[in-house]
This record gives structure tokens, sequence and C-alpha cells, in this order.
């Protein structure tokens, strides 16, 4: 009893320290330079059917509302076949979670009962049983799901999230969780997978880089490029080239938002968050 304890509460600090760190790093975004350099974004699925590599893409509906925006910038194109086929070399296949998110799909995103409910979950065992205020959600979900423009590279057409499949027997191959996994599973370099997950990750990883692409280190699955991310995981001393853009599908057309720092969700607005989902609690 006295080893499950300490192994829970090594599961509850380094969750807590992940968490904190990616705040940190959230907020170092948001002093990060961006120059937009006006790069159209173009579509993921017609680059694979011109292509001949097998990639999936995921056919549920964004915040349960909302049609996903397959595209990203259309320097990254090369890259993300490169991977793709990459993936597809080693047996595997490529699904894509999610790509370019406009603002109100970011916003919805954060506060879909699945992801909330999830989060909240993960808070209240931090907080060893106690429900968290508002402002501790409030950093906690900022973490996990950007809550502006200037940092969620999502709504810079530079970001996609990713999943991986054996194209043989179409079993997920394991990184210790999948998509939207909530737990102290989820920072990329965790210490609580095993080794085989450990090796999938190391894996993908490795391919993903290999072509231009960085992991957010506390998510296993998000990956982006040329953005205030990249440029400063890297370490390159380069403004971004890719910011928060509008993005009209109809036309393909972009335009650069106007206010990139204004958050999408207020703490007021979690609060009332959190009295829902502990209302689900205690009816469902």
């Amino acid at each position: 009893m006295s080893h499950e304890r300490n192994d829970e509460d090594q599961r509850r600090s380094y969750w807590t320290q992940q968490m904190e760190a990616a705040h940190d790093f959230v907020q170092e975004m948001m002093s990060r330079p961006v120059v937009e350099c006006g790069e159209p974004l173009a579509s993921l699925p017609d680059a694979v059917a011109a292509s001949g590599v097998t990639v999936d893409f995921s056919s549920t509906l964004n915040s349960n509302r909302y049609e996903r925006i397959y595209y990203l910038r259309q320097g990254l194109i090369e890259g993300f076949i490169g991977a793709a086929k990459a993936i597809n070399d080693r047996g595997w296949t490529l699904k894509v979670e999610d790509g370019f998110r406009s603002p109100v799909m970011q916003k919805f995103g954060a506060m879909q009962e699945i992801v909330f409910d999830m989060v909240l979950d993960r808070v209240i065992w931090e907080n060893n049983g106690k429900v968290p205020d508002g402002a501790l959600m409030f950093r906690r979900l900022s973490a996990i799901a950007a809550n502006c423009p200037k940092v969620g590279t999502h709504m810079s057409g530079s970001a996609i999230d990713i999943s991986v499949f054996s194209s043989e027997s179409s079993e997920e191959i394991d990184r210790g969780g999948s998509y939207l996994e909530i737990s102290e599973l989820t920072p990329i370099g965790s210490p609580f997978v095993t080794s085989i997950q450990r090796s999938h990750r190391d894996q993908i990883d490795a391919i993903m880089t290999s072509h231009g692409f960085v992991a957010y280190p506390y998510e296993f699955w998000h990956y982006s490029q040329g953005d205030a991310y990249t440029e400063y995981l890297n370490n390159t001393g380069k403004p971004a080239r890719y910011g928060p853009v509008n993005f009209d599908p109809d036309t393909t057309t972009i335009t650069p938002m106007a206010d990139p720092t204004k958050y999408l969700n207020t703490i007021e607005e979690i609060e009332k968050g959190i009295d829902a989902a502990l209302n689900r609690r205690d009816t469902g």
C-alpha cells in the first residue's frame, strides 16, 4: 500500500510540475515575436491524394459541432507528406486528428464536456479530492488548450494533432494513451510510460523532427513548425513566420488576427464550466 501511495504521489507531483511548466511556456509564447509571412494555407487531404501516401483523417466533429479544417501552411505540406511517407514505410499509417482551428473552434474545444471534464477530474485528483477554484482551472486548462490565438498554433495553420496506427492490423500504435489523454502520461517525456511506449514515441518523434516538425513538450500528439513554439524550442533566435490568422475556406484567404492576445475563455466562464461539470457528475 505504501508503494502504491508513493507512486501516486510521484505521479501527482509530476503532473503538477509539468502543468506549471506548460503554463510558464505558454506565458513565454505571449511575448515571442511574430513576423507574419502571409503564406496561404493548403488542403492536407488534397496533398495526400496527389502524393499517393496513405493518411487517415478523423471524422469526428470539433467540439461536437464544427467540421474539422484539415489545412496547413503551404510551406509545411512537403514536410508533412515526407513524414507521412516515412511512417508508411515503417508499416504504419499517420492519422491527423486536427488541423487548423478558428477562434470559435478553439474556444469551444476547451469547454467541450469531454475535454473540460477530463481536465477537471485530473485537477481534483491533483488537489487531493478538492474542487479547484476558477483561477487554478483556468491555469491548467490554458496549458492543455490554448486560451488565446497568440499561443494557439492551430490558429496559425502551423500545427497538427496526430495518432499513428498499424497499416496491417489497424490497431493504434501504443504511445501510452490515445489522442486527448489527459494525465501524467500526456507530456511527451513522461517517465510513467513503458519502454515500448517510449520507443514508439521516440520513433514517431524522430520522423516528425526529421521533417521539420517539433513536438509541444506537454502533449505527445501535437506537432508544429514555423511558429513561435518551434523557433523558441529550437533556440533559433528568429521570429515566428506564422502567426494566428483568420481563414476563409471558401476563398482560401487569410488575414492576421486583429487582437491575438485576447482570451477566448474567461475565468468566469470556466467557473460556470466547473459548476456544470459537477452537476453532470451528480446526475450522471
